[in-house]
């Protein structure tokens, strides 16, 4: 069953570690440096058994304002919020950021808590409650339990657990299916075991001795042990602190912030498309591409902030945007994500992302934007694969990329895409790698190969058809492969578009000569009839219609040759249809009757000189009516 996180939030030395131990008698100041100074610097973990029956892990992070940016980390992931202010002192700078970290970050429950009450007057203590009350009227804490405590002399502790409890029994334990993702916050490496990486699990389940990646470098290892609350287990499940002994990789290729997760689950990218909320707290407007420090679960990476639809944006306001990364990093839509400015260090904003891997830039201030985040908004699942698929234009997208970019996999996949499938809105052009194309990608290819042949065709009358090949140089470089194959037989389907071997034209398309070009091609071919087995070559071919232009005549040649009336045998020798059938009749006939032929046989069968039979029998190989062995031939079909 899926536990439940608790992280502690509040400004520095208003006593969150003080409460951890007091509840779970751990003391997550681990560092000799923390201890020493008595400040939380790096996150600290424990947890709380509770009457409900559930094990609640609890994230203490730092309030220091310069250990921010571990606080974000540490507060990916949680599903409660323990919010820590001191009675002594009330709300304080950090106070008010790691609320609004807590905002962005979609944390949704939690309680208040006011330590150090033995050091306050009563009086003075209702002033602190009642100025928490305003404060956080119309936010997710509004109407929250609200405790009191001591954690030197444990008043109130057990209220806490007891409000806690009820929290915890009251929740929605529904578990996140899906790939395994655990956001790193700690890597170290244990002598005879390896690399060991800690973080919140935020979905799926992982099992030890399954395959398991670093992102996003995609390193691969295989997970050798597990660990939560430092007790060994086979499987872990969302929601849980985790320890992973990763086999295979070591610990100098994992950082913190990297995702480890099921193998090909993530993609890794430099951009990200979300929205945006800039707090109303901030003193001045942002401008489009702003310099920020962008923290998505553990990590945080530099980038610029482009506002797709403003100039800048006012404090309080919100935005479509596209963050432009200088590390890539790994999300699934819904991920939330919060913005620190870049100097001097504050939290100014943060939101939702709608798209991890966006494919191109997008450009601003077009309408094209407003409908891609209506999508993003208010579509299906199905509107999102479609969109994502429709995007990737004719290059298409695997059902693997697909399933990275939506966060749904497996049968769930399979079956959102049927009906699109049988709609014909997605058109399955790679059974075997699961390749989707747009329906409507599709057609628009269909037209473009269909005007570049009637272009071809007016400007090429005298052509039979279109090389295949050039008509695919002719389309998009990024189409697949197997697209091309795809818009061909479709057309030829329709019956819009005949194929013949390495040739396409339009299924109207005839062959149309000018009258002097008509009786040059009756010419020709009576030329080629007549001469039999000892045609002329191609010069002199050109010599004997010298009075027309010897590109007609070429061109005429070409003719011939794709009607079959004329066969091309070598670069300058060309032969009559009816004269290479006969002879090849006259060798069948000879093979069958004593079984094979050398060069004397043929020249006595024919009269011919090495010129023209060298030519005709390598024709005949080539059909595959005879095949050589050593000097002599024999037929092909008694082999």
């Amino acid at each position: 069953m899926r536990e439940l996180i608790l992280g502690t939030a509040g400004h520095v030395d208003h006593g969150k570690t003080s409460l951890v131990k007091a509840l779970t008698g751990i003391n997550t100041d681990r560092l000799k440096e923390e201890q020493e100074r008595g400040i939380t610097i790096e996150l600290g973990f424990a947890f709380l058994d509770l009457p409900c029956g559930h094990r609640l892990g609890i994230v203490d992070v730092p309030g220091h304002e310069r250990f921010v940016k571990n606080m974000v980390a540490g507060a990916a992931g949680i599903d409660l919020v323990a919010f820590v202010v001191a009675a002594d002192e009330g709300i304080m700078p950090q106070t008010l950021e790691h609320f609004e970290i807590c905002r962005l970050l979609g944390v949704k429950r939690g309680l208040v808590v006011i330590t150090k009450k033995d050091m306050v007057e009563p009086d003075w203590l209702d002033l602190v409650q009642e100025e928490l009350k305003d404060f956080l009227a119309d936010s997710f804490l509004a109407g929250a339990p609200m405790v009191a405590v001591s954690s030197t002399t444990g008043e109130g502790i057990e209220e806490v657990k007891n409000v806690l409890n009820q929290l915890v029994a009251a929740s929605d334990f529904s578990e996140a299916f899906g790939p395994f993702r655990l956001p790193v916050d700690r890597i170290f490496s244990m002598k005879g075991f390896g690399s060991v990486v800690t973080g919140t699990s935020i979905s799926g389940r992982m099992k030890v001795g399954e395959p398991i990646a670093v992102f996003p470098a995609q390193h691969l290892g295989k997970v050798r042990g597990l660990q939560v609350h430092g007790q060994d287990v086979d499987e872990v499940e969302a929601g849980v602190r985790t320890a992973v002994n990763i086999q295979g990789i070591d610990m100098e290729m994992i950082a913190r912030g990297d995702v480890v997760a099921t193998p090909g689950c993530l993609q890794p990218s430099y951009m990200l498309d979300g929205d945006f909320l800039y707090l109303s707290g901030n003193n001045k407007p942002l401008k489009n591409r702003a310099r920020v420090r962008v923290h998505l679960g553990t990590a945080e990476v530099m980038g610029r902030i482009v506002l797709l639809d403003d100039e800048e944006l006012a404090p309080g306001a919100a935005a479509n945007v596209q963050l432009l990364l200088e590390s890539p990093v790994c999300a699934w839509p819904g991920d939330r994500y919060v913005v620190r400015s870049y100097s001097p260090v504050h939290t100014i904003g943060g939101g939702v992302i709608f798209n991890g891997t966006p494919l191109r830039k997008r450009r601003r201030f077009k309408p094209a934007n407003e409908e891609l985040f209506q999508v993003y908004r208010q579509g299906t699942v199905e509107d999102l694969a479609l969109l994502h698929i429709r995007e990737s234009g004719p290059a298409g997208l695997t059902q693997d990329a697909l399933a990275a970019r939506i966060g749904l996999f497996g049968k769930k996949l399979d079956k959102l895409l049927q009906a699109p499938i049988s709609g014909r809105r997605l058109v399955l052009v790679d059974a075997e790698k699961r390749l989707f194309v747009d329906a409507k990608v599709v057609a628009e290819l269909q037209e473009q190969a269909l005007a570049l042949l009637g272009e071809y065709h007016t400007n090429n009358p005298m052509k039979a058809g279109f090389s295949k090949e050039e008509l695919r140089s002719r389309l998009p470089e990024s189409m697949a492969p197997r697209l091309f194959q795809t818009v061909l037989q479709e057309l030829v389907k329709q019956g819009a578009l005949v194929q013949e071997e390495a040739l396409v034209r339009l299924a109207g398309h005839a062959v149309s000569l000018a009258a002097d070009a008509g009786l040059l091609r009756t010419g020709m071919e009576r030329l080629f009839l007549e001469a039999g087995l000892q045609p002329p070559i191609a010069n002199e071919v050109t010599a004997a219609f010298a009075k027309y232009d010897p590109k007609l005549v070429r061109q005429i040649l070409e003719v011939l040759v794709q009607e079959k009336l004329v066969v091309k045998v070598s670069e300058t020798l060309y032969f009559h249809h009816q004269a290479l059938g006969e002879v090849g009749a006259k060798v069948v006939a000879l093979l069958k009757s004593q079984g094979e032929m050398d060069a004397q046989d043929f020249k006595g069968l024919t009269g011919l000189s090495r010129k023209f039979s060298i030519p005709i029998l390598e024709y005949l190989d080539k059909q595959k009516i005879t095949i050589r062995v050593g000097d002599k031939r024999v037929l092909r079909e008694r082999l």
